[in-house]
């Protein structure tokens, strides 16, 4: 037998799921309830999912007008220093900004119900826009190397050195500020886009202070310093992309922290009535996990019995880990004669399994 989704039959009285939830204390219960408001009804994933869409889009809007205000800023003083760094540090924060719209169409996305075509629903639109992404920090790379370079070859003078390192102060402040906030909601609610987007903000917030480095060395009478940070930058960006593209690459591949599987094999095995636990799998579906298993209890057991020890297991994971959405658990007998149960499908699968 199988439990599937808590959607349709995870219900109990509000005084069950008080009783759940006062076991959990402390500063991580804390956490978990702002990052995973759970629920017992039938719309309680839906909520968890529309709740974590709705803090990205906020995250979002508030971080392009902050990249927008940053932007404008800095082309404001190109006017007056003809500054060509601080002009693609302007451009290049102003179009980073457009990042937004694949991550927002993703999160949109992402609260449309499943269809018989996408039957798991759309939260994978995530990842995708997480690899749109690391394409654009590879591209930032890329700019900035390029630019670097032809400073080298072709230097350029630079007017009102004040002003362009100011300038470069408010673009890395407005970057920074918008890499914290969407790196910090991204790890709340569980998406790897929006923390890859955080990373991205904190690469253009790195490259505004190469302006300001470049502009002291200018002011200091050494003209290549400009260039020469820029290619020092490249390289600090080129480690952030390295670690943005292995998070995505691990959503891509449903890569999940092997502690999350270990910690549902004790959750499980901690149920009485269930005798073991076996082929454990864990994957990330938008910013959402969801989960599935088999657990072995006595063949004698009635099939309501074995299936109110699956809700108890069903149940307790719900409490245990954050970001849990989806359960479906599949009970096998212990039969007491020895016969195995899958002998019939045994000679369909010949994959390694975990548990």
């Amino acid at each position: 037998m199988s439990v599937g989704q808590g959607h349709d039959d995870h219900q109990h009285s509000s005084s069950t799921a008080a009783h759940g939830h006062a076991q959990r204390k402390g500063w991580l219960s804390s956490v978990v309830r702002i990052a995973r408001p759970h629920s017992h009804d039938p719309v309680g994933s839906a909520d968890l999912a529309v709740t974590g869409s709705d803090e990205g889009m906020r995250t979002l809007k508030l971080s392009v007008a902050v990249l927008a205000a940053t932007g404008l800023i800095e082309l404001s003083i190109v006017v007056l220093s003809g500054s060509v760094a601080l002009l693609t540090d302007a451009i290049h924060n102003i179009a980073d900004g457009l990042t937004a719209v694949p991550l927002g169409i993703a999160f949109w996305l992402g609260r449309r119900p499943p269809t018989k075509r996408y039957t798991y629903g759309y939260g994978r639109a995530e990842d995708l826009a997480g690899l749109f992404i690391v394409v654009m920090i590879a591209v930032s790379s890329g700019v900035a190397g390029w630019e670097a370079v032809n400073r080298l070859i072709h230097p350029q003078p630079v007017h009102h050195v004040g002003w362009v390192i100011a300038a470069g102060l408010v673009g890395f402040a407005g970057n920074e500020l918008v890499a914290l906030y969407r790196i910090r909601v991204g790890r709340r609610i569980g998406s790897a886009a929006l923390v890859a987007d955080g990373h991205h903000a904190r690469t253009d917030g790195v490259t505004s202070l190469a302006v300001v480095a470049g502009a002291i060395g200018v002011a200091a009478g050494w003209p290549e310093a400009d260039p020469v940070v820029g290619l020092v930058i490249t390289i600090v960006i080129l480690g952030v992309l390295k670690n943005a593209a292995r998070d995505i690459y691990r959503r891509l591949m449903d890569a999940v922290d092997p502690e999350l599987v270990d910690q549902v094999a004790v959750v499980l095995a901690g149920v009485p009535g269930i005798e073991s636990v076996k082929d454990i799998r864990i994957r990330w579906v938008g910013h959402e996990l969801w989960a599935e298993a088999r657990v072995v209890s006595a063949g004698s057991m009635s099939l309501s019995e074995a299936h109110a020890i699956s809700e108890e297991g069903h149940h307790r994971l719900l409490h245990e880990l954050p970001r849990l959405a989806e359960v479906v658990l599949h009970t096998d007998p212990r039969c007491s004669d020895g016969l195995d149960p899958h002998a019939q499908v045994a000679h369909h699968f010949h994959r390694q399994t975990v548990g």
